[in-house]
């Protein structure tokens, strides 16, 4: 099988095109021939060889998480139902034409909506249908995104606003604040301004009841005093290498109830009804998944190169 393999930690030069042999599904397991593949900017991250205390990893290795495709093979006490249907899954190894999953980690890919879609939906679907349940995000709150123009922030604008709140997202450059406004939010703010905070502010009302932060580092951090007193902050996202630096002891001096990385590792039955809540909600016309650009498997380094640029908007994805 063809197969986008790193070599080597470093930058994304190290992610080259191998041919490796195909897997064979075992008991439980389907082989899929994959469609498109997620990206996720953590990915980038171990690349470099960044977080090993939370992903420990070796190389050579293939990198990926989530894929979509069909089922084109089946391991041992597999019922025959599962043969050709679309689905995508969480993988080992998913930057490759093939991959395996256990049966208990496919969602079915319903008609009417295409494996691309999809597949960028693997993680970020099910991350964002999850925060706003998480945080409990209700009509009349004041909710600030983070990183509001990437895969997950789009998201996470039009389902907190489908939930009747009010979004103010955070983004640099013009078209990425355009596009968060399309997408529904109230405002639009750039953190390129120095005084960013006080815009977003006042866009908010005076504070976010919940806050959503995909971002982390010193922008997590700045952001965290714009929280209501018995707000809700959630600092799940690190692309600036650290997660938000919060201060525990403020947070419950102030009533402010705190979220995790590890709050949103969700157990195999969550994440497939997310997954299809997520996929019911674009089918329906309610959820629009926003796709920067799509490379080629063989250029999945320029693929990392794109997602580490922070230039695209929306998610990238690998086609197979």
């Amino acid at each position: 099988m063809r197969a986008a393999q790193v070599q080597e930690f470093g930058g994304p030069e190290v992610l080259v095109p191998v041919v490796l042999p195909d897997p064979v599904p075992g008991p439980g397991e389907v082989l899929i021939d994959v469609a498109y593949v997620d990206t996720i900017f953590v990915e980038t991250q171990v690349r470099t060889g960044w977080g090993q205390e939370f992903f420990p990893t070796t190389p050579p290795y293939v990198p990926g998480g989530g894929v979509s495709g069909v089922v084109s093979a089946l391991g041992p006490e597999v019922p025959e139902e599962w043969l050709g249907r679309r689905v995508t899954s969480y993988v080992q190894g998913g930057y490759a034409s093939r991959a395996v999953a256990a049966t208990t980690a496919l969602t079915v890919v319903p008609d009417g909506l295409d494996l691309l879609p999809a597949a960028a939906l693997v993680h970020d679907g099910v991350t964002a249908s999850g925060l706003v349940e998480l945080t409990a995000v209700s009509p009349g709150d004041r909710v600030l995104i983070l990183g509001a123009s990437g895969g997950m922030g789009t998201l996470l604008v039009q389902l907190a606003r489908s939930r009747g709140a009010l979004v103010v997202g955070l983004a640099r450059g013009e078209e990425k604040l355009a596009l968060i406004k399309e997408l529904g939010a109230d405002a639009a703010v750039d953190v390129s301004a120095s005084d960013w905070p006080a815009r977003a502010r006042a866009a908010l009302g005076g504070a976010a009841d919940v806050i959503l932060d995909g971002v982390g580092g010193q922008l997590g951090a700045v952001a965290f005093p714009l929280t209501a007193d018995g707000g809700r902050f959630s600092a799940h996202g690190a692309p600036s290498g650290t997660f938000a630096p919060v201060d525990t002891k403020e947070a419950a001096d102030r009533g402010i109830k705190l979220f995790g990385i590890a709050d949103i590792q969700f157990p195999p039955a969550e994440l497939r009804r997310l997954t299809s809540y997520a996929f019911e909600e674009v089918v329906a016309g309610r959820l629009r998944v926003v796709i920067g650009e799509v490379f080629p498997l063989g250029r999945a380094g320029e693929a990392h190169a794109a997602v580490e640029g922070r230039v695209l908007v929306g998610k990238v994805v690998l086609k197979s």
